[in-house]
């Protein structure tokens, strides 16, 4: 995540110093992609052909984002209730293995011992088991954000097709943009067309 913020802030610098050369070498770049800008009918009224989405808005607004965390919580709620329940299960079995020595229930203390090595066995798969879910989780995590990312990029190629914006830009929670006029915020335009370009059934 951080390699994507250096990148998006490194683009955003040679965006800058780009124009900073045209604005000093005659200024005709700047003026002309602000009149191409007039000209679209486009409420964007400054210079800059840039624009940025808020991405915490798109994904409480979106209606895949949506989906895939409602994907996500299940997956997450089925694997802590079946962890769950056979926890409780290795629980009685353990309660009722010291209840049988406390009254010296086993024949032999070899039986005592097989059952006391089957539910330590038992607790160890149990916590190996408790891992890989967790680690199987985190790649369905990873795998939802690529799927979601891409998603969102191929849907910023066909919003930008009339190429009005030379660079989008993406801000979480004000970290990568401190200051911007609302005019180069582009969040609500993104998330209607992405929420009419998407179907549940696909």
């Amino acid at each position: 995540m951080k390699n994507v913020n250096y990148i998006i802030n490194g683009v955003l610098a040679v965006a800058v110093i780009i124009l900073f050369i045209l604005h000093f070498a005659g200024g005709n770049g700047v003026a002309e992609s602000g009149a191409r800008s007039g000209e679209s009918g486009e409420s964007l009224t400054g210079d800059l052909p840039i624009a940025y989405i808020n991405v915490d808005s798109l994904l409480l607004n979106y209606n895949y984002a949506k989906d895939l965390t409602e994907l996500q919580m299940k997956s997450h709620e089925n694997a802590r209730l079946n962890l769950t329940s056979k926890m409780r299960e290795l629980e009685k079995e353990a309660a009722e293995f010291q209840r049988k020595v406390d009254n010296n229930a086993f024949l032999t203390r070899d039986r005592a011992e097989q059952e006391y090595q089957r539910i330590q066995k038992k607790n160890q798969d149990l916590q190996e088991q408790e891992q890989r879910t967790a680690m199987e989780l985190e790649s369905e995590r990873l795998r939802m954000s690529e799927t979601l990312r891409d998603t969102l990029v191929a849907q910023l190629k066909i919003f930008n097709m009339d190429k009005r914006y030379k660079v989008i830009l993406s801000n979480t929670g004000g970290d990568n943009i401190l200051l911007a006029d609302d005019v180069y915020d582009i969040t609500a335009e993104v998330i209607e067309q992405m929420n009419k370009n998407y179907s549940p059934g696909k």
